[in-house]
């Protein structure tokens, strides 16, 4: 099974704390890097712990959650070498594996349910990348402007 990195901020705290229960049950290995409670707290502060572990390679894949999704996902992809995909459900996290070979699973909490959530784990962390066509679009996004 996968080494996952899991990272949220207040308003995702609840859901992290059910992700990392389903995903250990089903044999991954998890490092929470917290929030550790509902206490406010900043998302970047998660994002660059997890995108730091998936970019140096410790961790095979991340899971970050926020309440829209949207500013833990924009931290983590700041990060060279991390495609980050906000997914709402199974179908795009999918894609998010096969077609942009995503190494992090960003969830928007307050937007998705626990039931969502757990097919877009299940999806994401068991979807290989498909290459071909794709690793040559991969290779362009690092390559820049």
């Amino acid at each position: 099974m996968s080494k996952i990195a899991i990272g949220c901020d207040h308003a995702a705290f609840q859901l992290k704390e059910k992700l990392k229960v389903y995903l250990s049950l089903k044999g991954h290995e998890i490092m929470d890097f917290g929030c550790y409670s509902e206490e406010r707290a900043d998302y970047p502060d998660y994002a660059h712990a997890v995108a730091n572990g998936v970019e140096s390679k410790e961790f095979d894949y991340g899971l970050l959650m926020c309440g829209s999704g949207n500013g833990i996902n924009m931290t983590a992809n700041k990060h060279k070498g991390i495609r980050s995909a906000l997914c709402w459900n199974a179908e795009i996290a999918m894609l998010a594996r096969q077609h942009n070979d995503a190494n992090i699973l960003t969830l928007p909490a307050r937007f998705i349910s626990e039931e969502e959530a757990k097919k877009c784990v299940d999806v994401f962390y068991s979807t290989d990348f498909e290459g071909g066509r794709h690793a040559d679009r991969i290779k362009k996004i690092a390559e820049g402007c």
